[in-house]
């Protein structure tokens, strides 16, 4: 169900939110309804998982960045 919301907002931000909706072809009232889901949404979806928190820093950054050379190399082994 859907309710009615009266906001004072400068004239300035919603011509530009109304410019900006129109060229996201969506209407300003479900732009600022889709906002403020966002602000209000449950924040449990972005905590780390016990599983990557016990993975973390089991590669070091180096190695990490360095993995494409590595496997170049197996490669240039593997079919030498």
């Amino acid at each position: 169900m859907n309710s009615k919301l009266t906001l004072s907002i400068s004239k300035a931000v919603t011509e530009r939110a109304k410019k900006y909706a129109l060229k996201k072809r969506t209407s300003l009232s479900k732009l600022v309804e889709n906002q403020l889901a966002k602000l209000t949404a449950d924040d449990t979806a972005d905590e780390i998982s016990p599983l990557v928190k016990s993975l973390s820093g089991v590669i070091s950054p180096k190695a990490a960045s360095d993995y494409k050379k590595g496997y170049a190399g197996f490669l240039k082994k593997k079919y030498s």
